[in-house]
């Protein structure tokens, strides 16, 4: 199976250049360009037959939301991940609102970068815990309680039904590591079992 085609969107050629050394050493993923603009990216981006295209929320001639929109009309099979500094930024909700398919901060790890492109590539709707209150719950109730952002990811989904097999799989986790982070959320929350941590985090104003 080919590796899926990611485009780079950037106008800074340190994290074009970073973003490509990283996912070569990923067999399931491959950069095959890159742009330092918005109108650059709408011009190359159909020569280039990106699948996911990375894309800076901040260029220096157009809002990521526009070329989002343009990406889409281009490139419609291409999966749109915005990939930002600024997380708090109002314009990530209206990249979300124009089409894109998830979000993530650049100081995000390596591991987690490659398992949020590996999980749109799926279909998924992969947004960065610290980003959109909507799709992150309250960051204040969040720095309160103490969970780091993996932590509060994994509880997250535990509150939607999912078994630690399920959690896993959604995020790229080895299942012990998911048993870690929920054992860690428990105790963090002084919850004795994930149903009871479940309320606490609800309660908490973070469900």
């Amino acid at each position: 199976m080919s590796p899926a085609r990611v485009m780079v969107v950037d106008d800074h050629p340190v994290v074009r250049d970073g973003v490509a050394l990283l996912l070569r050493a990923e067999p399931a993923l491959a950069v095959v360009g890159s742009a330092e603009s918005g109108r650059a990216a709408l011009e190359r981006a159909p020569a280039l037959r990106p699948d996911l295209v990375l894309l800076d929320l901040r260029l220096p001639d157009m809002l990521a939301p526009e070329v989002v929109v343009g990406l889409r009309q281009v490139c419609p099979a291409a999966r749109i991940v915005v990939f930002t500094a600024h997380g708090d930024h109002h314009g990530v909700q209206a990249a979300l609102d124009a089409g894109a398919h998830g979000c993530m901060i650049k100081d995000a790890a390596a591991t987690d970068l490659v398992a949020a492109l590996r999980r749109v590539l799926r279909g998924e709707r992969v947004v960065d815990a610290r980003m959109v209150p909507g799709e992150a719950g309250n960051r204040a109730a969040l720095a309160r309680s103490g969970l780091t952002r993996r932590e509060y990811e994994v509880l997250r989904l535990a509150a939607q039904g999912r078994t630690n097999p399920e959690i896993a799989e959604s995020t790229g986790l080895a299942r012990n590591t998911v048993k870690t982070y929920l054992q860690s959320a428990l105790h963090k929350l002084g919850a004795r079992n994930r149903v009871e941590a479940i309320g606490k985090a609800s309660e908490a104003g973070l469900l």
